[in-house]
């Protein structure tokens, strides 16, 4: 009994000395992958912010993406701001925080680009401007890249990183969705090409409509792409359904998926969809 007291005293001590130690740790020095739980020390992300061990990409800002994505970029409609049709409680203050949060106007940055000498019509969703939610004016970008491009012959790339629509909109953002679906069908209409690539998240109606409306549909590793969460799925059918069902690499099994992309080879890689492209219409 003495022996197993001293041992609980000494692990006791053991215990406070490690606590004592992780109060030390400063918050943010570590940080945990949320796909495979694998812990990255701050200073070992990059540029491109992927865990190493499982190449998950971490929601980042669009113009955190533009830093590494391409050589050239011009930004188009970028004074568009939101209004507040339905005088929807609190969304001032929502809107307000989004644009502080992500540093553009509006969920989706849009403009002209080029990588190398391919030019193209570009959109990011920012996922850090109310999710990356569709409303009027992100719709409207959207609409108006596509038609840019038409005009101009130019390829259009997409990333998607959204909530899906705003509720805060009601039926102005449900109309996006249709929308922005006509300028891809007039664009395709013209032999050009699109290519969407979705990122974590992909939901909701932006899903139900140009996320999977792409010639070419590429997406990041781990991405939870779909249309209803997983608790609304249950609910409906009242069965489980499995963890992995909305993941990228589930959607790419199933033909939904063309590729799965890593970040720090997706410049290269568009550059050379884009490149085929071009080549194929002279």
């Amino acid at each position: 009994m003495q022996l197993f007291n001293e041992f609980k005293t000494l692990g006791q001590r053991h215990v406070k000395a490690d606590k004592k130690a992780m109060a030390k740790v400063p918050d943010g020095m570590w940080i945990e992958c949320p796909k495979c739980g694998h812990p990255i020390y701050h200073k070992d992300f990059d540029c491109y912010k992927e865990c190493p061990e499982c190449s998950y990409g971490f929601r980042i800002r669009a113009k955190e993406r533009l830093s590494w994505l391409v050589d050239e970029f011009e930004e188009t409609d970028g004074n568009l701001q939101t209004t507040d049709p339905l005088n929807f409680p609190d969304y001032d203050e929502k809107l307000a925080k989004g644009k502080k949060n992500s540093w553009i106007n509006e969920s989706v940055l849009s403009g002209i680009a080029k990588i190398n000498k391919q030019k193209f019509a570009l959109g990011i969703m920012d996922p850090y401007f109310v999710m990356g939610s569709l409303g009027t004016v992100a719709g409207e970008k959207l609409t108006r890249l596509f038609e840019t491009a038409t005009s101009q012959k130019l390829p259009v790339v997409v990333f998607t990183a959204s909530g899906g629509a705003r509720m805060q909109e009601g039926i102005f953002s449900l109309m996006q969705m249709a929308k922005v679906s006509q300028a891809v069908k007039k664009h395709g209409d013209c032999g050009l090409l699109y290519v969407s690539v979705l990122t974590d998240p992909t939901t909701g109606g932006v899903t139900a409509s140009y996320a999977m409306q792409g010639d070419i549909i590429l997406a990041e590793p781990h991405a939870l792409v779909g249309f209803a969460g997983k608790r609304v799925i249950e609910q409906t059918m009242h069965q489980k359904i499995p963890d992995d069902l909305q993941s990228a690499e589930t959607l790419q099994k199933n033909g939904f998926v063309d590729a799965i992309v890593k970040r720090h080879d997706e410049k290269q890689l568009l550059e050379k969809i884009l490149m085929m492209h071009e080549r194929a219409g002279e």
